[in-house]
């Protein structure tokens, strides 16, 4: 007991981990409106900003899967805290000293896009690597603290903006930047151990060899889409298309995403055994479809917000299920994996938030004709999660 109760400083800080990541994807977009008032950035550019940041997510997932291994977890997974740091604290300075604002605030974003991608990558095999007995408890509240984080950084920096004007949100920015900071020595001291030996894991190469291993990818890319898209327009989506203020839209639209995603994955850490997770997925991948259509079409701003606060449930088990349905099918993936297919997923979350950023500017800055533009997502998902259902029973895979 006291040998596995060392690791407990390891699991602190890979939920810190994923609290960080969660403050890299989240505080930017409730700052779009700021950055298009006060920078006149138009809505296409502010999609940009999503873009890069799981652009260099996704190219960070590829070099991972080559080099980590070679380079040692600790090292890497400092520097992933490291540079989550140092860009959220130039975020306070760049924006400003740059001949665009817009080339600072990419110049950051792809900063602390390098950490989180890092964090993606090697969070989840560093604690699958823990010798704890309850790895699935441990697995499903690791993805959930990720929610937890979201709802923090919307409850905490609306409160700030509440107290000390939106004005001030650089002071924010580098205030959010000490949970890395703080983290960086949590990282560098914590007992990390290998998930898969070298001789027993698969290599990239064998991996994209699978053509099953293709259909995952296709699974997690439209997981990423399902999710990300509406994750990351939802602050702008509440003030500009349902005309509410931004601490009453924050609170409603992406923080009550963020916490229905956490219940989402929580009950299913708890109740999973007995539950299906294909059948689970389908039926997420439904509610899904109807929540971006309840989003994209409602009249009532009321029943839009249900939609886009309804749509975290539905995305919940998304990512998580397509990592554990993979993990279960190809045991020997090991970090090759694990990088592809958040590979996978950050090329999903890179192409949805574009797709309706462009698409909304096309159709005059409306917001949700650029929702609508993603019900395509969960469709793809649903179909993927049925093919593979019939694949398994047939025992094709």
């Amino acid at each position: 007991m006291q040998n596995k109760n060392k690791y407990n400083k390891t699991l602190l800080a890979c939920y810190l981990g994923f609290v960080v990541q969660a403050i890299c994807a989240n505080f930017v977009p409730l700052l779009y409106i700021v950055f298009h008032d006060n920078y006149n950035i138009s809505f296409g550019q502010l999609a940009l900003i999503s873009t890069t940041f799981f652009f260099t997510q996704l190219i960070v997932d590829y070099i991972c899967g080559r080099v980590v291994d070679k380079i040692g977890y600790r090292p890497s997974i400092v520097a992933s805290e490291i540079t989550c740091c140092a860009g959220l604290s130039l975020l306070a300075v760049l924006p400003d000293i740059m001949p665009s604002p817009l080339i600072g605030i990419l110049i950051c974003v792809t900063i602390y896009a390098i950490g989180s991608g890092l964090i993606e990558v090697l969070v989840s095999p560093i604690i699958e690597a823990c010798p704890f007995d309850n790895k699935d408890v441990m697995m499903s509240l690791l993805h959930s603290f990720y929610c937890w984080g979201t709802v923090g950084v919307i409850l905490i920096s609306t409160i700030f903006f509440k107290f000390f004007g939106i004005g001030n949100w650089k002071l924010l920015a580098i205030l959010w930047a000490i949970v890395p900071f703080y983290n960086i020595f949590n990282f560098a001291t914590c007992p990390i151990e290998k998930l898969v030996d070298d001789d027993q894991s698969m290599t990239m190469g064998e991996l994209l060899r699978s053509k099953t291993f293709w259909l995952f990818i296709l699974l997690m890319v439209c997981a990423g889409s399902s999710e990300i898209s509406m994750s990351q327009w939802a602050s702008a989506f509440v003030e500009s298309a349902l005309h509410m203020s931004k601490a009453v839209g924050d609170l409603a639209g992406p923080c009550g995403f963020a916490v229905l995603m956490g219940i989402s994955r929580t009950l299913y850490g708890k109740f999973g055994e007995k539950i299906d997770l294909t059948g689970f997925m389908i039926a997420s991948g439904i509610l899904c479809l109807i929540c971006y259509l309840l989003a994209a079409l409602s009249k009532a701003p009321v029943m839009g917000l249900v939609g886009c606060a309804l749509c975290g449930f539905s995305v919940g088990i998304m990512w998580p299920g397509s990592i554990s349905i993979s993990s279960k099918v190809i045991p020997r993936g090991g970090t090759a994996m694990f990088a592809l297919l958040a590979l996978a997923g950050d090329l999903g979350g890179a192409s949805g938030p574009a797709i309706i950023g462009y698409v909304s500017q096309f159709a005059g800055n409306n917001i949700q004709a650029g929702i609508l533009s993603g019900i395509g997502f969960p469709i793809v998902l649903v179909i993927c999660v049925l093919v593979i259902k019939r694949v398994k029973n047939n025992d094709i895979l």
